[in-house]
């Protein structure tokens, strides 16, 4: 196993705000990231101990898999060092405003204890709080990156790649791994307080469209540490999962850590499910009162408090005056089992569809229709979205266009002939209204597409057949169909990308041959097989050199983030060369990614033993592109 090091990374100049230009593919960046600078000396740290310290959480088995040694639990005996206090509660000093008579009558509970100081700010013993170490919920033996990948960074650097990343990536393969990475049980960067740093990835999680992951990546902090950063990437996290009982313990921790009228709601909303219903919407209908909050915000989040007790208050939605939505206001809707209009869903945003598609309180063809976006973006995986369809074919209730083609996923997996599933997975694709709903159907066909035996009477399809397989990283099942991949195919570039190993460089003919027949707009698929093969190191640099200058592409230009990237890979840090490699994939389609942004993810990644994500990050340039 390599050596892993520690990078300490040039500091960043930060600006305020992250703006990415919309039409130059050159504009993936952040500001600072883009523009040549000088390069600055880098020195590998040793890395971190693995188990330098008592409070670290046990890993549940050596990297092979076994199980830890059993030992007996033996009760330490007390010595002479005293515990941590625990916070008392204590009245406000004299100096500060005491509430009047009048206002503490209105208070609930849990307010009038934040006003009085009565409230302790951990619910818990001293040995039942968890540590601020290794905080995450994937373990390195589970697939997760070293928990000391960043102890020693630079924290301007590792704060650019975490805040500067807007979320969307390109690559579905680019998502999953940068998913991998945040969700990783991680120590923060030295000087950089754990619950700041969590509040980065969870911030980032939540942008991605991956708000379940975000939630259980808070949760491993106990909401007595979180700090105002955390409290908010909290609340938004929870909002995206529409789980507005579960900010709760957050609410009552840190009750006036946000000024803000939708935390004020959660407020009340807590409030109510705690109890006090009446209190709750007494709350709701001050706020409604005031006119700050567009009126559907507070009438969905009296309808959601409204179920906690006997109430016995109507509320009646109504959209027809609601121009826009928002995260609040959706999440609310489909917690209380309202569906948003479908004009007012139109040009929301693909974020909606992130969250709709592992909604269960949703209906499954409205689940499946967000899954044409999610599947493609890295939210869904190839066996979740079969699942999902599995479900709409054994609903009688469902029938029409979602129920034909569930059927016609029955029919790729089982019907007698190859062909028949064939040619049930190809309505699928083409069924689709565009390049991502189509990606999406191939993830979702992918281990049909692995089901069908290699046959001449399929090779045309053999591209389409090994998209989809790939999609889903079945690489072994892709390369039994090499023996119908014509050299300098797109089914050959495919799997000249894809082969886990290649005993001979691929030569300058066969990718002239490809790019003779690319009909990509500027060639760009060609462009992204000469960079993918070139970052694998599967074609000779002076080949590579050569057929860049033919094709006007520049892989060797230089900028702040290659610098960055390749030092990463080359102290052998995985999770950093992730989080650039994140940064260097941001964008909406495959045309806002250039030949040299992928030349450097895919090399980088390679260099670090990534090679598995760096192939078929490549691959899927190429089937995209």
């Amino acid at each position: 196993m390599k050596p892993r090091h520690l990078l300490i990374g040039t500091a960043l100049a930060l600006t305020s705000g992250w703006a990415l230009a919309q039409k130059a593919p050159e504009s993936l960046l952040p500001p600072g990231f883009d523009d040549p600078a000088p390069r600055a000396p880098l020195r590998a740290e040793p890395a971190l101990p693995r188990a330098s310290s008592p409070k670290a959480r046990p890993a549940s088995g050596d990297a092979r898999g076994a199980p830890p040694p059993s030992a007996p639990v033996v009760q330490p005996l007390p010595d002479a060092t005293p515990l941590p206090a625990s916070p008392s509660a204590s009245i406000p000093a004299a100096t500060g405003k005491l509430p009047s008579l009048d206002e503490l009558t209105r208070m609930s509970p849990d307010e009038m204890e934040g006003a009085l100081g009565l409230k302790p700010k951990f619910d818990m013993p001293p040995a039942a709080r968890r540590a601020m170490e290794h905080v995450g919920i994937l373990d390195e033996s589970e697939g997760g990156m070293s928990s000391t990948s960043l102890a020693g960074q630079n924290i301007s650097l590792v704060r650019a790649a975490l805040a500067g990343n807007r979320g969307t990536m390109v690559s579905r393969w680019g998502h999953i791994l940068l998913r991998r990475a945040l969700a990783s049980r991680l120590d923060a960067p030295a000087g950089m307080n754990p619950a700041d740093f969590t509040a980065l990835r969870a911030a980032l999680l939540v942008r991605m469209g991956e708000g379940e992951v975000a939630r259980a990546l808070v949760q491993d902090i106990d909401t007595g540490n979180y700090t105002p950063d955390l409290t908010r990437a909290a609340f938004d996290a929870y909002i995206a999962t529409a789980d507005f009982t579960g900010v709760c313990p957050a609410v009552s921790t840190q009750g006036d850590t946000l000024d803000d009228p939708q935390w004020n709601m959660a407020k009340a909303i807590c409030t109510a499910f705690q109890g006090d219903a009446t209190s709750g919407l007494a709350q709701l209908g001050r706020i409604s009162s005031q006119g700050k909050q567009p009126g559907i915000d507070v009438l969905l989040a009296q309808k959601y408090a409204g179920a906690a007790g006997k109430a016995n208050q109507a509320v009646t939605i109504q959209w027809d005056n609601v121009d826009g939505m928002t995260p609040w206001r959706y999440g609310l809707a489909i917690a209380v089992g309202l569906q948003p209009p479908a004009a007012l869903m139109r040009d929301a945003g693909a974020r909606y569809d992130y969250v709709a598609a592992t909604a269960p309180m949703l209906a499954l063809p409205v689940r499946a229709a967000a899954a044409d976006r999610a599947g493609s973006a890295g939210i869904l995986s190839s066996a979740a979205m079969v699942d999902l369809y599995s479900q709409i074919y054994a609903d009688e209730d469902v029938t029409g266009e979602w129920a034909d083609r569930a059927s016609l996923l029955h029919d790729a997996y089982v019907a007698a002939e190859p062909g028949a599933r064939f040619t049930a997975m190809e309505q699928l694709w083409n069924s689709s209204a565009g390049a991502e709903q189509r990606y999406s159907r191939q993830v979702l066909t992918a281990y049909a597409a692995a089901r069908l035996p290699v046959e001449a009477d399929l090779a045309a399809e053999a591209p389409d057949l090994i998209a989809s397989m790939l999609a889903a990283g079945l690489d072994a099942n892709a390369m039994r169909w090499s023996g119908q991949a014509d050299a300098g195919s797109p089914a050959w570039a495919l799997l000249a990308l894809a082969a886990p190993s290649r005993s001979q460089m691929v030569s300058s003919g066969e990718i002239e041959t490809f790019r003779d027949a690319d009909k990509s707009a500027d060639k760009r698929k060609s462009a992204f097989l000469l960079a993918g093969l070139a970052g694998l190191g599967r074609i000779a640099p002076e080949t590579a050199g050569s057929l860049a200058r033919g094709m006007e592409v520049d892989i060797a230009r230089q900028t702040r983030w290659t610098r960055l990237i390749d030092q990463a890979a080359a102290v052998g840090n995985p999770m950093l060369v992730a989080l650039l490699a994140g940064v260097g994939m941001q964008g909406d389609s495959w045309a806002r990614m250039t030949p040299l942004h992928l030349y450097h993810i895919v090399l980088s990644l390679e260099r670090v033993g990534l090679d598995a994500e760096a192939r078929m990050i490549a691959a899927e340039a190429v089937a995209r592109g």
